[in-house]
């Protein structure tokens, strides 16, 4: 644990203001810096051992008034630099002042009241507040990924600091991608700017059982299996599948498509094989689908070379994909025992499928509707991992 807390930085109560500190340091350290250089010749000359500023004042000539608009010049050249080519060392100044305000604001420390006398005892004393316990957060910026450890010491601000992934993703616009409890203390990781850290189609790269989505984000589907992809209309989850399919076919893998709208997905059927659209087709690739696992796992386990807790891909044989766009409006299509009876299905396929290279990939609208409570829920209640992507 104590290597742990050994890296970041530490976030403490004078880091309110850090943003505006470091600029004034810097700036000002900046400023005198080109001020000495500029006037070094005219500071030399000077007798400082009979110069008295009482006896002969303080004039500036327009040599010195020039230097002192060049000396600020400097300066703001300096801080339109650090901003535009040190950005990331910006941000990380500017969210450790978030995460002090947020503990301030909040008021998750300890304070103790205490007296100010002053310099003149007659005058009444000033009471203000001093902190004697702040809670212990560390920040981090490691490969595009923000990593903020919180120590648990079961005290009364222990439930804050174990829910802070809203407040995190929202105030530091990041998205968590994991939230671990180790003995001690709780890692929330966060993806830091998106748009920075995205790839172009041509970069997705699937091989060795990983798939590249970003810069910084890797999809291990083999050891992370089954991806949801959610958002709303128009943001991007047919794009995103047709990213996944175009690098998934550079592979030896097995795509099975299902799209219930007849749109885009479907239009891969002039190209590809295994693309289906209606209902009677999509209810049997999933069953046939879902048979060919069985029948794998089957195999696998007669296979000369198998060996217990390898997967498919120890053996040489392919992955295969399902990959499901408008999940929830083809649930709409079918009838109560078709529902239940392709649900169960699915299910089996998420519970089963890893080890035998079966994955399911599915896209929706959203998450957090009523039709999905029933369907959609119970598959990615059992699914290891679920990906939400907006892509533009």
């Amino acid at each position: 644990m104590r290597k742990i807390w050994n890296k970041g930085h530490r976030i403490r109560a004078s880091d309110k203001h850090l943003v505006y500190h470091f600029s004034i340091e810097t700036l000002l350290f900046v400023f005198v810096a080109v001020l000495l250089l500029l006037n070094s010749k005219q500071l030399m000359r000077t007798d400082w051992e009979h110069f008295s500023l009482l006896e002969n004042g303080l004039t500036l000539s327009p040599y010195n008034f020039i230097t002192i608009l060049i000396a600020t010049g400097v300066c703001a050249l300096v801080a339109f630099g650090y901003y535009r080519f040190c950005y990331d060392s910006f941000k990380k100044l500017l969210h450790r002042q978030k995460l002090a305000r947020m503990i301030l604001e909040n008021k998750w420390y300890e304070a103790d009241t205490v007296q100010d006398s002053g310099f003149f005892t007659d005058l009444q004393s000033r009471s203000r507040e001093k902190i004697v316990w702040f809670p212990k957060i560390y920040y981090q910026m490691e490969k595009g990924l923000l990593h903020i450890r919180c120590e648990i010491t079961l005290g009364k601000y222990q439930d804050q600091l174990l829910r802070l992934e809203d407040k995190l993703e929202s105030g530091l616009y990041c998205e968590l991608t994991d939230k671990t409890l180790h003995d001690g203390y709780i890692e929330y990781t966060l993806l830091y700017d998106m748009i920075a850290n995205r790839i172009t189609i041509d970069e997705v790269r699937a091989e060795n059982g990983c798939l590249r989505l970003m810069k910084n984000l890797v999809w291990e589907y083999d050891a992370l299996p089954h991806a949801l992809i959610a958002g709303g209309t128009g943001g991007g989850k047919t794009y995103f599948l047709l990213t996944l399919i175009e690098a998934l076919l550079h592979t030896n893998a097995v795509l099975y498509i299902l799209d219930p709208k007849n749109a885009d997905l479907a239009d891969l059927g002039t190209v590809m094989g295994n693309v289906y659209h209606t209902k009677e087709e999509m209810i049997d690739c999933v069953n046939a689908f879902y048979e060919g696992m069985v029948q794998r796992s089957e195999e696998m386990k007669r296979h000369p070379n198998y060996k217990t807790g390898e997967n498919y891909a120890y053996l040489g044989l392919p992955p295969c994909f399902l990959i499901f766009d408008e999940y929830v409006a083809f649930f709409e299509m079918l009838g109560t025992k078709e529902s239940v009876s392709l649900l169960s299905q699915l299910k089996k396929i998420v519970m089963l499928g890893r080890q035998a290279g079966y994955f399911l990939i599915v896209a929706l609208a959203s998450v957090q509707t009523q039709s999905i409570s029933r369907t959609v829920s119970e598959i990615t209640s059992i699914s290891v991992w679920d990906l939400g992507v907006s892509a533009n």
